[in-house]
């Protein structure tokens, strides 16, 4: 089961970082995403590696 957080913690923080980026406009790839300078996406995407953090911090302490 820690392995499972884990993973699920590593690609959770991932994937909100990368679309954090893209609503700021840092990273502004793939050309027709929906995402792109759109800072209600940041937002969304903080939240979401924060809680992917949360999780890997749950997984390590177990």
């Amino acid at each position: 089961m820690k392995t499972v957080l884990l993973i699920i913690g590593i690609v959770a923080t991932l994937a909100g970082l990368l679309w954090a980026a893209q609503g700021m406009g840092w990273i502004m790839w793939p050309e027709s995403s929906f995402m792109l300078a759109d800072r209600k996406w940041a937002w969304i995407g903080g939240a979401t590696a924060i809680a992917g953090l949360a999780l890997v911090g749950v997984s390590r302490r177990r």
